[in-house]
């Protein structure tokens, strides 16, 4: 329904402008129940510190070009301006306003931090218009710092920024581009905008879907970034190069050499099941990192990890997020350095595994076979799908309920299912599946989307990780090489259960590249074998 609408939308080609005052008056009323929702959780979740809360003041920050910034300071009670402390910049998520991490930022000062949070700019009250994460971003940034010097007893020598979901992408961004800020914390973030939204040449439709209504309803889209949506759901080959270029100088991956030089201290954290930056992307980039670094990947959808923490609730992740700034800017000997750095916790039952580094998480791997032939035709979905955005994972997160598929009811006509030997033990999937397979088309383009499904006595398969793979520019008849890594994740199979590989060709997720009428057929040479390798460690 939400790719839908965003068509619909374009093809009936709305006016921008006639909608402004209509949005505008959304944008107000939404800022002021969103404002109230997080304040009046900000005062349950702290009300038995109320008589010691730090100091909170409303401002204005003049950005990059003069651009007006929303912004609000807290500094510990009793400060007198006799000395200084540490820094936290906070950039707002996308779609939120100002007041996003009050209760986060009121338990920071009250342990000692000067904590600035902003609302980027093009959403809400801020002036400008939304630039993803572009140079104006960047810019905002240092210049809310320098703002931050001048007028708060901020110490320049120990200055920390973080944040969730676009600002955990500026804070990431930003650390690459400024020497000063020496610590960052980037919660349900991303690395790669492009494998996050156009992994495997894929888009990512209803995530987004979800951006795009989100900045239409609470922010002002540039006109490149409209020209980037419409070129999304066009699907429009002629334009790929340009929307990649546009989404790299958009990606930490891409400035990770200035980042390691500069050297702050990074932790990275987020979901299995994020529907709009995949936990892949983050752990690519982790791996590349040579600064003093931590990677936290837990159950979840897109920022729903931290969410409890936004309303002053008890929280792990924000939890970790302050030993990180206690350790790396206060100097507190507290043992965040000492811990396995690499912390997982499975989507079952269990607290946080540690490993040293993530290729230790993937190093034991099996594989499955996929052998034979099978054909299948496209433009049909088959029932095997990778849920929908946000509700599934949190589903999963919240009562462990993946999306389903009956092994036995899939039809073949329209997918592709393989399946493992029964396990006699348990089964612990961590890390991140790859798929090989021989693919011979009947068409230049296409789609297909592979599914791993934990299945039980009954058939009844349970989701445990999927990704989708796009082409383009293929001789049809011809048969091709596909090498595909699905989305990671941490998953415990019970003893006695299957794992079964699924590939069909629709899933309302994403985009579908078949013509009417395609057909897909997988095979297995006998000199390169298809298989999917599962990272997989008995018990």
């Amino acid at each position: 329904m939400l790719q839908e609408g965003v068509v619909k939308r374009h093809r009936t080609g709305w006016s921008r402008a006639a909608g402004g005052r209509g949005r505008t008056a959304l944008r107000t009323a939404a800022a002021g129940a969103v404002s109230a929702a997080l304040v009046a959780g900000t005062v349950v979740g702290l009300a038995p510190a109320a008589e010691a809360a730090p100091a909170i003041r409303f401002v204005d920050i003049a950005g990059d070009g003069g651009t007006v910034l929303k912004a609000n300071v807290l500094t510990p009670a009793g400060a007198d301006g006799s000395h200084d402390y540490p820094l936290i910049v906070l950039p707002t998520s996308w779609g939120l306003p100002q007041v996003e991490y009050l209760a986060q930022a009121q338990k920071l000062a009250d342990s000692g931090y000067v904590v600035l949070a902003y609302n980027v700019r093009g959403f809400w009250q801020s002036g400008g218009r939304i630039e993803v994460a572009g140079p104006p971003d960047i810019a905002d940034a240092s210049k809310v710092i320098d703002w931050a010097l001048a007028h708060t007893p901020a110490d320049p020598r120990h200055i920390g920024m973080a944040g969730v979901s676009y600002g955990a992408g500026i804070s990431l961004l930003t650390a690459a581009h400024d020497k000063r800020v020496k610590a960052v914390a980037a919660l349900s973030g991303w690395a790669d905008l492009i494998d996050s939204i156009y992994s495997g040449r894929t888009q990512h439709l209803q995530a987004a879907a979800v951006l795009d209504g989100a900045a239409t309803l609470t922010g002002r889209e540039s006109p490149e970034l409209r020209e980037i949506f419409d070129n999304l759901y066009a699907s429009d080959l002629t334009t790929e190069q340009q929307m990649i270029d546009w989404g790299r100088k958009r990606s930490a991956a891409t400035y990770v050499d200035q980042l390691n030089r500069n050297n702050p201290a990074v932790m990275l954290a987020n979901a299995w099941g994020d529907t709009v930056f995949p936990a892949n992307q983050y752990a690519s980039f982790y791996e590349k990192l040579t600064v003093p670094k931590r990677l936290q990947l837990r159950p979840g959808d897109h920022a729903t990890p931290e969410l409890t923490g936004l309303f002053g609730l008890p929280n792990d992740v924000w939890t970790d997020t302050g030993r990180w700034f206690d350790h790396y800017l206060k100097g507190a000997d507290n043992g965040v350095d000492a811990e396995q750095p690499v912390r997982l916790k499975s989507r079952g039952a269990g607290g946080y595994e540690g490993y040293p580094d993530w290729k230790s998480v993937t190093a034991t791997r099996k594989k499955i076979a996929l052998a034979g032939s099978a054909t299948i035709h496209a433009n049909v979905d088959s029932g095997a799908d990778g849920g929908i955005v946000f509700l599934s994972s949190i589903l999963d997160q919240v009562a462990q309920l993946p999306p389903l598929a009956s092994m036995p009811l899939l039809p073949r006509r329209w997918a592709a299912v393989w399946q493992s030997e029964r396990y006699g033990s348990a089964q612990r999937v961590r890390g991140t599946t790859t798929l090989h397979t021989t693919l011979t088309p009947t068409d230049e383009s296409g789609t297909l989307i592979a599914h791993l499904y934990d299945v039980g006595p009954l058939g009844i398969g349970k989701l445990v990780t999927h990704a989708p793979y796009t082409w383009h520019g293929r001789t049809p008849g011809e048969p091709f090489d596909v090498d595909l890594d699905l989305f990671s994740t941490a998953y415990d199979v019970p003893a006695g259960h299957r794992l079964a590989l699924v590939v069909d060709t629709v899933d309302p997720l994403y985009a579908e590249h078949n013509p009417s009428g395609a057909q897909l057929t997988f095979s297995s040479p006998g000199d390169d074998p298809s298989y999917v390798s599962v990272p997989l460690g008995e018990e």
